[in-house]
């Protein structure tokens, strides 16, 4: 048990037997080890909240070999210094102005100051922790610039879950043209806050007014810096850049007695920097997300037709700065600032006088919206990085320069010109259909010759049936065109605004389906590559007997258009002719999570550091739909094989054919048809077809213990003597083992921490009762957060099967029913997928 001091004095040292405690006992500081290393280090964490949150680190980048470290007053400069067993100085406090009667004491902000030792309130402290933070901003601490210190202060992640080393994220303020904050990953941007506006930065909505927050930024010739501040003395709240590349808000409540994550970004695409490139505008409410801004078109129309956006826009219309005039965007986050010319003495109109006369000038806007808007903002530079948000959400008005042709244009300006577009489309209906039935032949004429020359003798059958097929494309060529504009019609009216490509199209996109394109094959059908306007694409071809109608098509199509986050998989168009339904999705070339997790000789390609993060991926892929979608959305099929991982091994959430939409105040529904995949479903969702966010949570909770174990949920029993992986993973936590769960495939190079917090929030994932599981932010929470409160889980609800693999009789070639067991009750049930 550590012994509790005030203060550090010359004679007074901090050992590791001894922590620093603040007057009221909010903060404390001490030695503290992290990860499996024997390093030790100096650090700040919260004193009334249970657990160790660390919010400061003094020798992050200098460890201790050891815990026999010092922490002291120098004598004769009066620094504070922390000294090993050797009595070699590891770390110390920077200052310069040396004074050998200094102390240190920690503050009830969490802030710890060197002082003098006579001066209990000193103007200005010797040194402060507050001017050198780590990865976390506490109520009181600043960001930005000091003119009089020439500090810079930002906060920077740490490296890993289990060391404190500055990490490769950082939150920095850019104090130049019109202030705003980079969430930068080394060198490179990868989230923009939106500058300032007098209320709040204009791309974060979140940050209305609030009970519990106040948020404080100033511009002078003094400073440029950020704060927050706390109205409720008995809430916490801290902002932290995490390892993995996210900024979270965190809230801690005494009546909740844990952490709850209060704001996070990114959140979605539109949070990616530059996500629709110079002059586009992204709008998550729109699908596909980006659009040009008025007067501009796509740069590359066939990328963007494929829902690429980054490659921006280029002007039409050229301006003609005697007669350009401006429109009104409303509710957007303003453009990048860090080269705008700002001026807080203009009005309005001042702004806009000044913005026509300078032929340069992009646009302008309001320095400060409080109080009616007052200031002015000008642009002279290409516009990058705006966002649209709802009416209700936030954001501000821009006013855009145009050409005065452009001035009548109908339509919100971030739109692009829809009204000309629509009207395009009128004048060349009739005679797109004409010339769609001849290419249609033509190409089709074409693909039968190709394929008459290249066709081996294993393919014969199934490309003869492909040219009937298209055989009759061409003599239903009414009936097709018919269907397919009544698709479109149908498209528009639901605001999908989402490509509909001809059969033919996909056919020779993916060289009429062969073999050699196949990228897998399952109950729906068949995904085979292909290639489209240059761009690879995954093509999904439903089967006749997949069991998804007409309905559950459109359902995926609608869901999957309309969602839009870096963790779930980006659609871009589908077809329907005939008896055809096929979806056209970007391609990922580590394909389905299933084909490395469990293969022997690929498994090893995913270590810890991967692992992990496609855990947290899939945790806030799962949170977007759940809760930061427009639509709560139940996806009902979460599994290894509909998680699908880009180039860099990120991860995807696809398959949304069984998912549902529940309404705002919905929080389950009951279902005759029992549909998703034996392994992954629920006991109540198995048994009474019962389905909620927490049946999904279930099945997260499954491939979580999946990608730490490198086993299957399903048949796991067999080998092991257990009854499935569920309870084997349960039986290893309970007699204090759970480490053993890792796969070997992952070596000895893991965070024993990270490991032990997904093992526990795996089984509190599966818990038999769905009122025990954790809702997805919580998840996200516990996750993310290393000292994060978690509970203990119970026993879990799981299946038994009766056949291990495939359940197939091969005499009959009909499935087998399984049985679900929970407290000892059986149910019936079929794998859907």
């Amino acid at each position: 048990m550590a012994t509790s001091i005030d203060l550090i004095t010359p004679t007074q040292y901090l050992t590791k037997d001894q922590t620093l405690i603040s007057a009221n006992n909010e903060f404390e500081l001490g030695f503290f080890p992290a990860g499996i290393s024997n390093n030790w280090y100096i650090g700040i964490w919260y004193k009334k909240t249970g657990d160790r949150t660390i919010v400061w680190v003094a020798n992050r980048d200098a460890p201790l070999g050891n815990s026999t470290g010092v922490l002291k007053i120098s004598s004769g400069d009066g620094r504070l210094t922390l000294v090993d067993g050797a009595g070699k100085s590891v770390w110390s406090s920077n200052h310069t102005a040396g004074a050998s009667n200094s102390v240190a004491e920690l503050l009830d902000n969490g802030n710890l100051i060197l002082r003098l030792a006579n001066d209990d309130s000193p103007a200005e402290y010797l040194w402060q922790s507050f001017d050198y933070p780590t990865d976390t901003l506490l109520p009181g601490m600043k960001l930005g610039w000091d003119s009089k210190s020439g500090l810079y202060r930002y906060i920077t992640s740490w490296k890993s879950a289990d060391d404190p080393a500055a990490g490769n994220y950082s939150f920095k303020l850019d104090i130049h043209g019109f202030p705003e904050i980079y969430l930068m990953e080394n060198n490179d941007i990868r989230y923009r806050s939106g500058p300032w506006d007098g209320l709040g930065f204009s791309g974060v909505p979140e940050m209305e007014p609030s009970p519990f927050f106040s948020f404080r930024f100033v511009v002078n010739s003094d400073e440029v810096s950020y704060s927050f501040n706390l109205k409720n003395q008995s809430v916490y709240s801290r902002l932290v850049v995490r390892h993995g590349g996210s900024l979270q808000r965190f809230t801690w409540i005494p009546t909740s007695k844990a952490w709850n994550l209060y704001w996070y970004a990114p959140k979605d695409q539109c949070d990616d920097y530059r996500e629709c490139g110079v002059s586009g505008i992204c709008d998550t409410n729109a699908s596909p997300v980006c659009k040009c801004l008025r007067g501009f078109e796509p740069k590359h129309p066939q990328a963007w037709n494929l829902r690429d956006g980054s490659g921006g826009c280029i002007r039409v219309t050229q301006l003609d700065c005697a007669t350009d005039g401006f429109v009104t965007m409303s509710n957007v986050k303003l453009p990048e600032s860090g080269l705008a010319f700002v001026d807080n003495q203009m009005d309005l109109n001042q702004c806009r006088e000044l913005c026509r006369r300078n032929c340069s000038c992009r646009g302008y806007s309001n320095a400060n919206i409080t109080h009616g808007g007052s200031g002015c903002v000008v642009w002279t530079d290409d516009l990058y990085d705006m966002r649209q948000f709802a009416a209700a959400e936030g954001g501000e008005d821009f006013y855009l320069r145009v050409a005065a042709a452009d001035l009548g244009a109908s339509g919100a300006a971030g739109a692009g010109d829809k009204s000309n577009k629509d009207g395009n489309q009128l004048k060349v209906a009739g005679i797109a259909v004409g010339i769609g039935v001849f290419l249609a032949g033509l190409s089709i004429f074409f693909l039968w010759r190709r394929g008459k020359s290249r066709m081996a003798e294993t393919n014969v059958l199934e490309r003869t049936r492909l040219r009937e097929r298209s055989q009759d494309l061409v003599s239903n060529a009414g009936t097709v065109l018919s269907r397919r504009e009544q698709w479109k019609e149908t498209a528009a009216e639901e605001d999908m605004d989402l490509p509909v490509f001809d059969f033919s199209t996909l056919l020779e996109a993916t060289d009429e389906f062969s073999d050699a394109n196949k990228l897998g094959k399952g109950g729906f059908g068949t995904v085979h590559k292909g290639i489209l306007g240059g761009q690879e694409v995954a093509v999904k071809r439903l089967s006749k007997n997949s069991g998804q109608g007409i309905d559950e098509f459109k359902n995926e199509v609608k869901l999957i258009a309309r969602l839009q986050h870096r963790n779930l998989v980006r659609l871009i168009g589908c077809c329907i002719e005939m008896e055809e339904k096929l979806l056209v999705y970007e391609y990922l070339e580590n394909k389905s999570l299933d084909s490395i997790l469990f293969k022997k000789d690929r498994s090893s390609m995913l270590d810890w550091e991967r692992r992990f993060n496609i855990v947290s991926g899939i945790a806030r892929g799962l949170l977007y739909l759940h809760q930061d979608s427009r639509f709560r959305i139940i996806h009902r099929d979460l599994k290894a094989s509909n998680i699908l991982l880009d180039k860099e091994l990120n991860p995807k959430i696809s398959d949304f054919g069984m998912a549902r939409i529940f309404g705002g105040d919905q929080t389950e529904a009951n279902t005759k048809r029992v549909v998703g995949t034996y392994g992954y479903m629920s006991p109540e969702y198995a048994m009474d077809g019962v389905f909620s966010i927490k049946s999904d949570v279930f099945s997260f909770g499954v491939l979580v213990l999946e990608i730490v174990s490198g086993k299957k949920n399903r048949g796991f029993y067999q080998t092991n003597n257990q009854l499935n992986l569920l309870a084997y993973a349960w039986k290893l936590y309970r007699e204090g083992r759970a480490l053993e769960l890792v796969d070997s495939a992952i070596g000895d190079s893991f965070s024993s921490s990270e490991v032990m917090r997904c093992i526990q929030v795996g089984l509190l994932c599966v818990q038999e009762l769905a009122q025990d599981r954790p809702d997805m932010s919580t998840v996200v929470l516990m996750l993310s957060s290393d000292f994060a409160t978690m509970p203990q889980p119970t026993h879990p609800g799981y299946c038994l099967g009766r056949r291990p693999v495939d359940n197939v009789d091969s005499s009959s070639g009909k499935q087998d029913d399984e049985s679900c067991t929970v407290n000892r009750v059986t149910v019936t049930i079929l794998d859907g997928r």
